[in-house]
């Protein structure tokens, strides 16, 4: 396939970048500034906004499907996440792109109790901004035609755990669990590969 990944620079974005590339993919990092991306190996790299309907458009066009892993701390987070999700449903959309896989946040995901992970008692509340900011930008996603899947982590990252090569869908969100960037990147690119979840948000977690 042909795939072009936005917010390929971060985290995220490059191990779903390294895990297209490994399953023998052709992929278009997209990123604000290639310049300071030189590491980005056997990739096509390509400057892009992704709040930019005709930038998305521009990067898109001749790609079978995309994933997006964007964020932009340096602006209010629910002008961003709203801006973006408007973005690239309309410039896939007119690029001829129908598949987007969109990685997510645990907080704005069921926890146990039904309601979302970040209203339930003793949920840390500091980063409540920047979840509101996502849960608009879902909303948003909710309001396409485009097929998009919204992935999230269960809990957080683990950044500094060993790889499985495995994950599991998660009943609902669980502030415990941990899964390494490379295992969430599987995840990302079978719903990119071989779509199962539909106009939906779902969640994975460690094997």
């Amino acid at each position: 396939m042909n795939i072009v990944v936005f917010g390929a620079g971060g985290r995220a974005g490059r191990h779903a970048v390294a895990e297209a590339r490994r399953r023998g993919h052709q992929v278009t990092a997209v990123v604000r500034d290639p310049a300071g991306h030189g590491d980005l190996n056997d990739v096509r790299v390509v400057a892009g906004d992704v709040t930019d309907a005709g930038s998305v458009e521009y990067a898109a066009t001749g790609h079978d499907a995309a994933i997006s892993a964007a964020v932009d701390l340096s602006v209010p987070a629910r002008d961003f996440f709203t801006a973006s999700s408007r973005a690239l449903t309309t410039g896939l959309a007119k690029a001829g792109v129908r598949r987007l896989v969109v990685v997510g946040l645990a907080s704005i995901m069921p926890g146990a109790s039904g309601g979302p992970l970040m209203d339930e008692p003793g949920y840390p509340n500091e980063y409540r901004p920047f979840s509101l900011g996502h849960a608009a930008g879902l909303a948003e996603l909710r309001t396409s035609d485009l097929d998009w899947v919204y992935v999230a982590p269960a809990g957080d990252f683990d950044h500094d755990g060993t790889p499985t090569g495995r994950y599991r869908l998660a009943e609902h969100g669980d502030p415990a669990s941990r899964m390494t960037y490379a295992d969430f990147a599987i995840a990302l690119l079978d719903e990119t590969e071989a779509p199962r979840h539909h106009s939906a948000a779902v969640s994975v977690r460690e094997a």
